[in-house]
């Protein structure tokens, strides 16, 4: 397998970022693939603890991970994501071209289940507030290249927007999308948490080689990864 410890973005005393590849997931599934989990021990770098993950990144979406090196940096960071204190730039090819270039989506989401579908999100003015602002960055053979910026963090928040809320769902997405169009094309490009009285941490994820084989490029994005 590849090594996370040789995907490292960022890494201090407190956090480390890693480049997370897709079919990687977070938390040990039920099929007993590998997770994680299987690659902490190669990202203590000298510290007695594991590093734990701060959020999560679905199974088969790549790019920044945050994970805290001890446990009072770990509760500090999660109380960031929950406050919205952290700046998160992801990339996605839409199997469409939405009508605008740009604008902010805003449609509350509730976790629906059926024996027969599993589990989604879904539009529902019962379900949690979730906003996203996005920007078309490129088109090419009737898809395109959109830069999201989640305001809030809800599950799968960015895959159900661009379905619900810009009427076409991700490139390979199994649940939102059409599965049989290979890997997911999906990307935390871009990850910033501020801190108090050192710089933030930060970091940029490139472009994974799926987003290119699909052919959209690093040159078609913007030059700083900002909403």
């Amino acid at each position: 397998m590849t090594l996370l410890a040789d995907r490292v973005l960022f890494i201090d005393g407190e956090a480390i970022i890693v480049d997370k590849p897709a079919g990687l997931p977070v938390d040990p599934p039920r099929d007993g693939a590998l997770s994680l989990e299987n690659h902490l021990e190669s990202l203590k770098f000298g510290f007695q603890r594991w590093p734990l993950a701060v959020h999560r990144l679905d199974r088969d979406t790549s790019g920044c991970l945050l994970l805290a090196r001890n446990p009072k940096a770990h509760k500090r960071f999660g109380q960031a994501f929950e406050s919205g204190g952290v700046t998160k730039i992801y990339l996605a090819v839409l199997d469409g071209v939405p009508a605008e270039t740009s604008g902010e989506i805003s449609l509350p989401l509730l976790k629906v289940s059926s024996a027969a579908d599993g589990w989604r999100m879904v539009p529902d003015a019962k379900g949690k507030p979730a906003v996203t602002r996005w920007t078309l960055l490129a088109t090419q053979g009737g898809k395109a290249l959109v830069r999201f910026s989640p305001a809030t963090g809800r599950t799968h928040q960015i895959r159900a927007h661009a379905l619900h809320g810009l009427g076409h769902g991700i490139v390979g997405d199994p649940v939102y999308g059409r599965p049989d169009d290979g890997k997911m094309l999906l990307h935390g490009h871009f990850l910033s948490l501020p801190r108090a009285n050192k710089p933030p941490v930060e970091a940029t994820a490139p472009l994974p080689p799926h987003f290119t084989e699909a052919g959209f490029t690093a040159d078609m994005l913007d030059p700083a990864p900002v909403a």
